[in-house]
């Protein structure tokens, strides 16, 4: 798959990564959570993407924290790319985002609410980076295919897609492991297991989304064990103050020492 190009050094029998924060906050925290995870990942031989929204448009509330501006966001990005040497990703909302965040960053993250928007697929696809396509909490994993295939009939195969859980009731996700596999034979192409928007509970009564992140380990190790090609977490130094998604982040000192369990583990099966 054309998605081992974007990520150097790779190893295919071991999951790469995508982490980072929910958001870009600033380019301190940026570089801190970058140099990090680059340290962690380049110990235990994991192939890394640091991953970062420019800006949030998926919000609950009008007065959610959304951004700093996106140029100065997606300058940040290219820094981290630049500085150290690693793939980016960053999610885009429109079309107008898709050319936008495409001259900074390597690999254009669909949202799993705008999984369907064609114009949007489309868009990303022409860009010629690598589009990673979050599963709408709504749809069954077999339905990724056409969302997979408006990419691949856009001109481009350097395509992934990305388990995120999927609604039960009003309030909580659930992840239903066989879609792993199923995806990877339904639409030919790396699988990510999001081992924390996977714990959110949604539509809470104040409008911030909660989380469960004391089962990212649980979740992370199931999807490594049943066959995910790649691991996506979101990770702060200090979930309790994040701007953006906070209830369901890995806090970053507790990185390292859920990768090594997770490597073990890939290693045994």
């Amino acid at each position: 798959m054309k998605i081992w190009n974007e990520i150097p050094d790779k190893d295919k029998g071991m999951f790469f990564l995508l982490a980072g924060p929910c958001v870009i906050e600033g380019e301190r925290m940026a570089l801190e959570i970058a140099e990090y995870v680059s340290e962690v990942a380049d110990k235990w031989g994991i192939p890394y993407a640091f991953k970062g929204s420019f800006k949030k448009a998926n919000r609950s509330r009008l007065d959610s924290f959304t951004g700093i501006g996106d140029e100065k966001a997606l300058k940040i990005l290219a820094k981290v790319k630049k500085d150290f040497q690693i793939p980016v990703v960053t999610d885009i909302h429109c079309v107008e985002d898709a050319v936008m965040a495409a001259e900074y960053v390597d690999i254009l993250q669909i949202p799993a609410f705008l999984c369907r928007q064609t114009d949007l697929l489309v868009a990303a696809a022409k860009t010629g980076r690598v589009v990673n396509i979050k599963k709408g909490q709504f749809l069954s994993p077999d339905a990724m295919r056409f969302a997979v295939d408006k990419v691949r009939e856009s001109g481009n195969e350097n395509v992934m897609v990305t388990e995120r859980g999927t609604t039960f009731g009003y309030q909580d996700l659930v992840v239903d492991f066989r879609g792993i596999p199923l995806m990877q034979q339904a639409c030919g192409c790396p699988v990510v297991i999001d081992a924390t928007h996977s714990l959110q509970q949604p539509n809470q009564g104040s409008g911030v989304t909660g989380g469960q992140p004391q089962l990212i380990e649980t979740i992370a190790k199931a999807g490594i064990a049943v066959g995910a090609d790649g691991l996506f977490i979101e990770t702060h130094p200090d979930p309790a103050t994040a701007k953006s998604d906070g209830a369901n982040m890995l806090r970053l000192d507790l990185l390292e020492g859920l990768l090594e369990k997770l490597v073990r583990l890939r290693r045994a099966i």
